[in-house]
């Protein structure tokens, strides 16, 4: 095996247990542990990564790639209707915040003191962005949104919807079961958002 292959699959074990530990034990997991748990010094963490932020920003990264998160939303836009376009990607969003929650969650606790950590959540939250201008693009263009939004005041509305944060404080803070969080979530952004319609039951 090559050197650079040999990085790789390091890496790529470091990742793993990382995920592994804080998808169990929540924020407080230590470089330190995830060291152990991959069988490697903490200092060959900081190596590959940086630091945690670095770290963080690799395993969100790596879940957009596992999840297929870029590929599913696109796949939830190119449905037909516009009402269940939405429903679709409020669902394909939910389903993937529910996956991240733990490591998103001290991605963005890292924010104020780590920069690492703050870019790692720009580029991601960017991206995301971008996406849903896609979407809101295309409700727009099928005359679905409510006449007091433009497209990209949609998205950002959307966008701030999405955020990892008010999952958390529905499912955590307040107790709400995921599927009552899912149920209001998509209702709500579906009234602010979109005309009224006449769907047959």
């Amino acid at each position: 095996m090559s050197s650079q292959a040999r990085l790789q699959r390091t890496r790529a074990e470091i990742l793993d247990s990382a995920w592994t530990l804080i998808s169990k034990r929540g924020t407080e997991v230590s470089i330190a542990e995830i060291a152990k748990a991959s069988g490697i010094s903490r200092q060959s963490v900081y190596d590959h990564f940086g630091s945690r932020g670095g770290l963080i920003l690799a395993l969100v990264r790596r879940a957009d790639e596992r999840l297929d998160i870029e590929a599913k939303l696109f796949s939830a836009f190119k449905t037909e209707d516009p009402e269940d376009r939405l429903k679709a990607t409020v669902s394909v969003w939910i389903h993937f915040v529910q996956e991240i929650f733990p490591v998103a969650t001290d991605l963005i606790r890292l924010r104020a003191t780590d920069e690492d950590a703050s870019l790692a959540w720009e580029d991601r939250m960017s991206e995301l962005r971008e996406w849903l201008l896609e979407l809101t693009r295309t409700l727009e263009e099928d005359k679905a949104l409510q006449p007091a939004w433009s497209s990209k005041e949609a998205s950002e509305y959307l966008w701030a919807s999405f955020s990892v944060q008010m999952w958390g404080l529905l499912t955590q803070d307040c107790g709400w079961q995921r599927e009552a969080a899912q149920d209001v979530l998509t209702r709500t952004i579906c009234q602010a958002l979109l005309r009224p319609t006449t769907k047959p039951d």
